[in-house]
C-alpha cells in the first residue's frame, strides 16, 4: 500500500482492538504511517457488529489475521516489530507479556521501538487490572461530573472524551513523541497511556479554574457548561436548535443586536443576578423563527453563533462543503484526514477490507518470504478470522 503524507515511511504493528487504539491508528495512518494491523484468528467479539467498509476508525489500514496461540504466530508478529517504528496495543494490562510480544521482548528485538500502550486505569495502580469502559474513566477523572444541567444527573457525551480525545489522541501524541526522541537516540521505550489520566489532562484547564475560585463544582453553573445565557443552546420555532458563545463583551452586543435586543437597554450579562432574566428573554426571542431563519440573521457574523446539526446535516453544510472537510469512502460518508498539511497532504485513506484480508499482500510488503508465507497459511496460522 502506497502512501503519501507527513508520516510516509514510517512503520507501525497494530494489534487490533477497539476504541481509542483504532483511533490512534487511524489518525497515524491518515498521516501517511504504513500500519499492519495483527487481528486474531480468533474473533474477541467486542465492538459494533458491522461490515468492514463501516469500521471507520480501522480505514487506511491492511491487516493479517494471526493464530497468536501458535508459536510461528507469534514469531511472525515478531518479526513484523522488527520491521516497525512503534507498536500500538490496547489490552489489559500483562496480556501482551503472556503472549510473549511484551515489552522487553519486543526492545530486545527492536531497540528502537516504540511500545505504545493505552489502557482505562493505565499500566498499574489499584484498578489497573480491573474491567472499564470510557463511562468509568471520565467518572473517575472529574470530567462526567462537570457535564449536564444543574439539579440533574450528569450527562453522558458519547464516548468522545474517554476513549477519543484522552485515550487515542493522547497515545498518538505520545508515540509521536517518542519516534522522534528514538531518531535522536537510537533508543526505543513504551508510552503508558491511560484514558482516565487524558481525561483529567483535559480538565486542566478547569481545575485551574478551579483553585482560582472562579469555576463552581455545580453542573450548569459556570461560564462555558451552558450556566450563563450567553453560552448555551436555545430552541426555535420549528423544534431546531443554535448554539450562541460569545463569551467577550464586545460579541455578546453582536448577539444582541442580532437578536433585535438593544444592547444597552438590556440586562446586564456581566452581573450573574442577572443571568437568569437574560436567559428568558433571550430563548422567548429565539422561539419566534425557525433555525434556518435566525442562520440567516446571525451566521458569518461576530455573534459566535452556528446551528445545531446533527451528523446528517454536518457535511452537507456550506462551510464544510467548501473545505471538503468530509469524503465518500465506498459510499460512506466519513470526516477527512486532519489536520491538514501544506506540503505533505496525504490521499483519501482507502476502506478497511475486512480482519485478515490482504494478509499476504502484507507480509510480502513487510520483507516475509513467499515459502514462509505458503507455510503459514498450510499450518492455519494465518487466514480469515474465524466466523469471518
Amino acid at each position: 500500500m502506497s502512501k503519501s503524507g507527513p508520516l510516509k515511511g514510517v512503520r507501525i504493528v497494530e494489534f487490533s482492538g477497539i476504541g481509542p487504539g483504532p483511533m490512534c491508528g487511524m489518525l497515524l495512518s491518515d498521516m501517511g504511517a504504513d500500519i499492519a494491523v495483527i487481528d486474531r484468528l480468533e474473533p474477541s467479539g467486542l465492538g459494533v457488529p458491522r461490515p468492514a467498509k463501516y469500521d471507520v476508525t480501522r480505514r487506511g489500514r491492511r491487516s493479517v489475521a494471526l493464530d497468536l496461540k501458535h508459536p510461528d504466530g507469534i514469531a511472525a508478529a515478531l518479526d513484523l516489530v522488527r520491521g516497525a517504528d512503534a507498536l500500538i496495543e490496547g489490552f489489559r494490562p500483562g496480556t501482551m507479556e503472556r503472549l510473549g510480544l511484551g515489552p522487553d521482548v519486543c526492545l530486545k528485538a527492536n531497540p528502537k521501538l516504540v511500545y505504545g500502550r493505552i489502557t482505562g486505569w493505565g499500566q498499574d495502580g489499584p484498578l489497573a487490572q480491573s474491567a472499564g469502559h470510557d463511562l468509568n474513566y471520565i467518572a473517575l477523572s472529574g470530567a462526567l461530573a462537570a457535564i449536564g444541567k444543574t439539579g440533574e444527573a450528569p450527562t453522558i457525551p458519547l464516548n468522545l472524551i474517554g476513549d477519543f480525545g484522552g485515550g487515542g489522541m493522547l497515545l498518538a501524541l505520545g508515540i509521536l513523541a517518542a519516534i522522534i526522541e528514538a531518531k535522536t537516540t537510537g533508543q526505543g521505550q513504551v508510552v503508558d497511556a491511560a484514558m482516565v489520566e487524558g481525561a483529567a489532562t483535559l480538565l486542566g484547564p478547569f481545575f485551574g479554574l478551579m483553585a482560582a475560585g472562579v469555576h463552581s463544582l455545580e453542573r450548569g453553573d459556570n461560564l462555558l457548561d451552558g450556566g450563563a445565557p450567553f453560552y448555551d443552546v436555545y430552541e426555535c420555532k420549528d423544534g431546531g436548535y443554535i448554539s450562541l458563545g460569545p463569551v467577550e463583551g464586545k460579541f455578546q452586543r453582536v448577539m444582541l443586536e442580532r437578536l433585535g435586543f438593544d444592547p444597552a437597554a438590556f440586562p446586564k450579562m456581566s452581573d450573574r443576578a442577572n443571568w437568569d432574566t437574560a436567559r428568558a428573554m433571550i430563548a422567548a426571542r429565539v422561539k419566534e423563527k425557525t433555525r434556518d431563519e435566525w442562520c440567516a440573521a446571525l451566521e458569518g457574523s461576530d455573534a459566535c453563533f452556528a446551528p445545531v446539526l446533527d451528523m446528517r446535516e454536518a457535511p452537507k453544510h456550506p462551510h464544510f462543503q467548501a473545505r471538503d472537510s468530509f469524503i465518500q469512502v465506498d459510499g460512506v460518508t466519513q470526516p477527512a484526514p486532519v489536520p491538514r498539511f501544506s506540503r505533505t497532504q496525504a490521499e483519501a485513506p482507502e476502506v478497511f477490507a475486512g480482519p485478515g484480508i490482504g494478509g499476504r499482500e502484507l507480509l510480502l510488503n513487510w520483507g516475509f518470504d513467499q515459502k514462509r508465507i505458503d507455510a503459514l497459511q498450510a499450518q492455519g496460522v494465518i487466514g480469515a478470522p474465524k466466523g469471518a
